[in-house]
Order: C-alpha cells, then structure tokens, then sequence
C-alpha cells in the first residue's frame, strides 16, 4: 500500500514541477505570469471589456482583475479608457506591445493539457475529473477558489 501512496506523491510533484517549470519558461519569454497572460488573451479575444466582464470570463475575482490590470498597465500591455457614452465606466484595451507580447508567448500548460483531454474518450475525461476532485478532497483543498488556470501562485506572481 505504501508504494501506491508514493507512486500518487511522485506524480503530484510532476504536475507541480510541470506547472512551475512552465510558469518559469512564460515568465522568461514574456515577464507574465499564467494570470497575467490569460487575462490579456482575453482583453485581445475581446478588443475592449470592462474589469467586471474579464473577472467573469476568466473566473477571477474582481480584486484579482483589478490586481492584474495593474501590473498589465505598468507593462504597457493595456491602457484602461473611459467610456464614450458613461465617462463612469472604464474598458480595458489592448495596447501593440500587449499583442506583441502575446505573438512571442509559449503555449500555457492548460492549453497543452486541455487539447489532450479533449480528445480522451467521455469516460475517460469523467474518471479524470473525479480522481482529481477526490484529490483536491484529500487534500483538503475542495473550498480553495480557483480559477481554470494551472499556475502555481508562488512568488513569480509577485512580479509587478
């Protein structure tokens, strides 16, 4: 039973190590991180949105979006405008550099995996989910927020 219990630890520590080592290679190709990233792709796919919009669409909280905007407009990969119509509302665009940075960015590691897991069979894809939810469970992590993201939040999302 014990070597069940290691064989499950080493495999942990690969998705770990896969995330980070991941993150580190985004990190050294662009300056962003994962959350960073996914939220710009989402600026572009949309050309303009507002904070409340992008916190919705990536599943972020509204600090978190608010947090990451930040540092994006510091980069001069986004700018944030005041709305036309209601000078009240703020929209979130997409600067050149933020789509220069975007061509030059690796694939993220949830791309790689959501593109394999796609073509598993439904069955399969089901067995998957659920052994990585009684996972979380063991781990007492189910209550733990989080967005579709595989990002380690170590100290890389510390960057400005």
């Amino acid at each position: 039973m014990e070597h069940r219990t290691e064989a499950a630890l080493r495999a942990i520590r690969r998705i770990m190590r896969a995330a980070d080592q991941a993150e580190r290679q985004l990190v050294t190709a662009t300056g962003l991180t994962p959350s960073q990233l996914l939220l710009l792709q989402e600026v572009a796919r949309r050309g303009q949105a507002t904070p409340s919009t992008l916190a919705s669409a990536v599943q972020f909280s509204q600090a978190t979006v608010t947090n990451l905007v930040d540092r994006l407009e510091v980069l001069g990969l986004v700018e944030r405008r005041r709305g036309d119509q209601d000078r009240r509302q703020i929209w979130v665009v997409i600067t050149a550099k933020g789509r220069e940075t975007l061509a030059k960015a690796p694939d993220m590691l949830q791309d790689l995996f959501s593109g394999r897991f796609q073509h598993l069979p439904d069955w399969e894809q089901a067995m998957v989910v659920a052994m990585l939810e009684r996972l979380s469970a063991l781990l007492d992590a189910e209550k733990i927020d989080a967005a579709p993201l595989i990002d380690t939040g170590g100290p890389i999302d510390r960057l400005p």
